[in-house]
């Protein structure tokens, strides 16, 4: 991953008042903090972090602050607000990182191919969108491919059998499954059970009406005989 310079300035005000007038000058008001560095109050160019975050990597970007032209912080973008209505970034938040340690990530899942199953009428259920991740930050992947051309009727793909780059590692379990294809009419345990709670909650008359007819039945036979 390539590691982008963000220029930034300390600042000494806080509050509303200065955050407005930061604003009104082109910057906006962000802090820097981690386990060895205590709390940095700075400004940014939001332009700038907009271009970060438009990146591949977007927010699992590395970033260099480099502070007030000498002092560098190797961070990643924790938290950022927009304005709720202009939608334009109004505030950052900025993690440091140890390139030699480990970070935990989310990172997109994308599925490829066209799975056998799909072919013959199944249904393909993504049960992540998202995965994830622990790595160095270097070696953060921009997004997770996974081929399911070969998956048929009634196949998972799990995550231990996904194709990780080296020194990436998935914190599922696993056997956790992310990618199944399913019959058209097979129903997944999630909506049963939520029938099963409908129906307990309305005293099942659905499913009583047909047992009692079934009783019912017999006896009317003995009458008319």
């Amino acid at each position: 991953m390539e590691i982008t310079k963000l220029s930034a300035t300390k600042r000494a005000e806080q509050g509303k008042g200065p955050a407005r007038r930061l604003r009104g000058q082109g910057q906006i008001p962000a802090i820097a903090y981690g386990k060895k560095l205590a709390a940095t109050q700075l400004a940014v160019s939001p332009k700038e972090l907009r271009a970060v975050l438009a990146t591949s990597h977007g927010r699992n970007s590395v970033v260099e602050l480099v502070v007030d032209g000498k002092e560098t912080i190797t961070a990643m973008v924790r938290e950022y607000a927009h304005h709720p209505v202009s939608r334009e970034i109004i505030h950052a938040d900025f993690i440091q990182v140890d390139m030699n340690a480990p970070v935990d990530v989310v990172v997109p899942l994308r599925v490829n191919g066209k799975a056998k199953g799909i072919v013959l009428g199944g249904i393909m259920q993504q049960v992540f969108r998202t995965l994830p991740v622990r790595c160095l930050p270097s070696k953060i992947p921009a997004v997770i491919e996974c081929d399911v051309t070969e998956l048929d009727l009634g196949d998972t793909l799990k995550v231990n059998q996904l194709s990780l780059p080296e020194g990436v590692k998935v914190t599922l379990s696993p056997e956790q499954t992310i990618v199944t294809v399913v019959a058209p009419d097979k129903r997944s345990e999630a909506e049963e059970a939520a029938d099963a709670a409908k129906a307990a909650a309305k005293g099942a008359p659905a499913a009583a009406a047909p047992a009692a007819a079934a009783k019912a039945a017999p006896a009317a036979d003995k009458k008319k005989k």
